[in-house]
């Protein structure tokens, strides 16, 4: 039983020194390709209609859709496709 014990130690020894190996490889590989992908993100929101990010622009949707997305009410059906001052400034109020 002390046997199995040890080699149970062992072998979680083992794989936490391999995951800290592979943590630290992951950040390293993250902070490479950050570097790469930070242009492309600026031109994509330049990109989106109206300047909108691409979150907000899925909140256009929803909203064109006749949801709220507002704090107050979001995911209610908007009556009559009535327009929403509070929805209005979640898409295209300043953040």
């Amino acid at each position: 039983m002390l046997d199995q014990i040890k080699e149970l130690q062992n072998g979680m020894t083992e794989i936490l020194e391999e995951n800290a190996e592979l943590v630290i490889e992951n950040e390293h590989l993250r902070e490479r390709l950050s570097k790469y992908e930070q242009p492309s993100k600026k031109e994509e929101q330049k990109s989106t209609k109206h300047g909108l990010s691409k979150s907000r622009k899925n909140l256009e949707k929803l909203y064109g859709r006749g949801y709220h997305v507002c704090n107050e009410w979001f995911g209610k059906h908007r009556e009559n496709d009535e327009p929403c001052a509070f929805c209005l400034d979640v898409i295209y109020g300043d953040r």
